[in-house]
């Protein structure tokens, strides 16, 4: 079974707390704080296998979680950083963020690792929290919590060259005549499900890949029958060849037919109107109406397209349209790659989105939530007046405190952070 799109959740791994310990020592009475730093959570990232051809394994497992950091130790040990998990997908996968659908990547590079979701810096033990009036301090910080968002996989084949047109014209016999690829074939439509590709040997070091894309009907472009299913691998092919049927054993008008093919490409996808197309007028051995075949040909001439009379069936034709296929493609720049929309890995873009907070007041209590304020909430040891300090120093430089009064709370009122309740006070 082809599959060429999928939806999955993918999670970073949580940085490690930091550690909360002094050093014990034989005849030291007191020692200093050593609690170590918690370990980086890992990282989920994407890779190209070159052995893949399509998303099947997506169609199973749908949650891809890497590791987490380890918690600090005493003696200033820091955790262990969090394994990164690799997920492998086929080359020309699309990444699209589920709740902007905008593309964060396109998995393009075979030697090259992508970034999708980071994991949480680890938390800062209580060494670093030591200062000539604060010498035992008696908290730590804990580690920050890994990305976490829903994508959207959408496998866009990497091809040279697509084939084009109506069910059932000769696509695949075409693909079968000049590449190793082995695709059904038989005398009844649709009898290409999925695409297939191969790779085009015209001469030494002359080669170039060859996809031959499912019939696409009147209406695909609107998502009839499979269109969505098969479109999308047409937009990084550098040149089609549209197969036209010119027998007319079937009394169709090949006229009409090229310039419905055209018409749903165009509404899928207003830049495939400037693909170059080369012209394969196929099954010319069994033409039934040579005035219907001469009328394509003097149409296409008039518009400026090459022609190449061909018998798939017979292999006439077939390898000077395959030459000067190659010849055209010297012409052309190189495969498209997607332009990536929303940067996951950029500083600015979190900064903006994100200020680490929001309040909500739920049954009269205002409720701070968010992976900054839940990160430092998590470290208070309300027991400790220095953590204490700490915490009242760290969210009023935060503006959480500014953010509460300008939500209308009064001095007494509850407020919630995580598992932590406590009376505001001013």
């Amino acid at each position: 079974m082809f599959i060429d799109k999928a939806k999955i959740l993918i999670k970073a791994g949580n940085g490690g707390n930091g550690a909360i310990a002094f050093h014990r020592e034989k005849y030291v009475a007191a020692g200093g704080p050593d609690g170590g730093d918690g370990g980086k959570g890992g990282n989920v990232i994407f890779r190209v296998d070159l052995g893949l051809t399509t998303l099947m394994d997506f169609r199973y497992k749908r949650k891809y979680v890497a590791e987490s950091g380890e918690q600090g130790r005493k003696s200033r040990m820091n955790g262990k950083n969090g394994a990164n998990i690799i997920i492998n997908v086929p080359q020309g996968t699309v990444v699209r963020d589920v709740e902007t659908n905008k593309i964060i990547a396109d998995i393009y590079e075979p030697d090259k690792d992508y970034i999708l979701a980071k994991g949480g810096n680890g938390g800062w033990g209580n060494a670093h929290f030591a200062t000539a009036t604060r010498q035992t301090p008696n908290f730590a910080k804990n580690g920050q919590k890994g990305d976490e968002r829903e994508v959207y996989l959408e496998l866009k084949l990497l091809a040279d060259v697509g084939l084009v047109g109506f069910p059932n014209v000769g696509k695949s016999t075409i693909l079968s005549r000049t590449t190793k690829a082995d695709p059904k074939i038989a005398n009844y439509h649709f009898t290409t499900l999925e695409p297939n590709l191969g790779v085009v040997s015209v001469d030494e070091h002359m080669n170039f890949v060859l996809a031959d894309i499912p019939g696409i009907i009147e209406g695909a472009s609107e998502g009839v029958g499979l269109g969505h299913e098969f479109l999308r691998h047409i937009e990084r092919t550098r040149l089609l060849i549209h197969v036209v049927d010119v027998s007319g054993i079937e009394g169709r008008n090949p006229i009409e037919d090229f310039d419905i093919i055209n018409n749903e490409l165009v509404m899928y996808n207003m830049e495939l109107e400037n693909r170059p197309q080369i012209i394969a007028a196929n099954k010319t051995d069994i033409i039934q109406d040579q005035e219907v075949y001469q009328s394509f040909l003097d149409e296409m001439d008039k518009r400026g397209y090459k022609v190449f009379p061909i018998s798939a069936a017979t292999n006439q034709g077939v390898a000077e349209l395959m030459k000067y296929t190659y010849t055209e493609l010297q012409k052309l720049p190189p495969i498209q790659e997607f332009d990536i929309e929303l940067d996951v890995n950029e500083v600015e873009f979190i900064d903006k989105t994100d200020k680490g907070f929001e309040i909500t007041k739920e049954d009269g209590v205002y409720v701070v939530s968010g992976s900054w304020i839940e990160a430092v909430g998590g470290s208070v040891n309300f027991a400790d007046e220095d953590s204490l300090q700490f915490f009242q120093y760290a969210i009023k430089n935060r503006g959480v405190i500014d953010a509460l009064v300008e939500e209308g709370i009064k001095e007494g009122d509850t407020v919630r952070i995580g598992d932590l309740e406590f009376d505001f006070v001013l």
